[in-house]
């Protein structure tokens, strides 16, 4: 757990915020005033992710950014399940101890399944939804039967490897070393610009021993054993609701980890009035490569979309 006031050379000078009502101390970040806008990370990143979308948000909007258990400022827990039901489980816990409504959600990576399924589950808390190389995984569910197959989630680079040593083991002491590797592993996700030495001490502080590793271990494996696909099924029924938000898409074409195509068959299945902007220049961590470009759609959405 990264110490609360730290701003790594005031690149992240945020005040801390923290919440315990999932049973851990979790961080969040919260500036700004007026309708609430909740960004979510993914792996192995943080609320650091999205330092340069804060402050330009936050001057229309009230702006939350979490760190997921296990995470950035929050407590790593070793005694908790870390899946995706966990993790929307907390989520849920923060958005009702803050008292949101009208939620408008961005999320990349991990972000997308976790801000799909808390609103199939609680749609009426939902105003509007914003994907960063992320997919929703209900895609698959609504696509016409004779519609093209996009390449599999299992069959990106990433999630074949993961699945590999995984198997031989070599996988946990790779990933339980994550604070000596994170910018590689950054990379080989996809970050197109690279990291300078700050951003890359800032996403390595999180990983200072094998056990503050553990969100991050377990995340990927939630796809690669399989251990998500029962909760996303068990959301089903509340597709339609979901389908029923406003809706963009912007994707980094460079992506490694989740294949562009897949994301946008994916999106555009679930959403076929939605916003798709494909950023040619951009990879699977794209607000590292295209801060101002994805601030600016996330404005436009927001005003083209007025909340009710």
């Amino acid at each position: 757990m990264i110490d609360p006031h730290e701003t790594f050379d005031g690149t992240f000078p945020f005040a801390p915020h923290f919440c315990s009502a999932a049973g851990f101390r979790m961080h969040y970040v919260d500036e700004g005033e007026g309708e609430p806008i909740v960004l979510l990370h993914g792996e192995p990143t943080w609320g650091y992710i999205y330092r340069k979308f804060v402050p330009e948000l936050a001057r229309q909007w009230r702006v939350i950014v979490p760190d997921h258990m296990g995470f950035g400022k929050s407590e790593t827990p070793q005694q908790m399940t870390y899946t995706l039901e966990t993790h929307v489980n907390n989520l849920a816990a923060l958005i009702d101890e803050l008292g949101l409504s009208g939620v408008t959600f961005v999320g990349q990576d991990w972000g997308g399944p976790m801000l799909t399924a808390y609103t199939v589950r609680h749609p009426e808390r939902v105003a509007r939804i914003c994907l960063l190389n992320s997919i929703c995984g209900y895609g698959a569910m609504v696509a016409p039967r004779d519609a093209p197959k996009p390449p599999k989630l299992h069959e990106s680079d990433w999630f074949r490897w993961v699945r590999s040593s995984e198997a031989d083991g070599s996988y946990y002491e790779r990933m339980q070393d994550l604070g000596n590797h994170v910018g590689d592993l950054i990379g080989r996700l996809g970050c197109a610009t690279g990291l300078d030495e700050t951003a890359e001490r800032a996403y390595a502080a999180a990983f200072s021993s094998p056990e503050e590793c553990k969100g991050a271990v377990e995340f990927p494996l939630d796809v690669a054993l399989n251990r998500i696909g029962g909760y996303v099924k068990a959301g089903a029924s509340g597709v339609p609701e979901l389908r029923s938000k406003p809706a963009m898409l912007a994707e980094g074409m460079l992506d490694k980890a989740i294949p562009p195509e897949l994301a946008i068959a994916d999106f555009r299945a679930l959403f076929p009035q939605g916003q798709v902007t494909q950023i040619e220049h951009a990879a699977h961590f794209c607000q590292e490569d295209a801060a101002p470009e994805l601030v600016e759609l996330i404005k436009q959405f927001m005003l083209a979309h007025p909340a009710n």
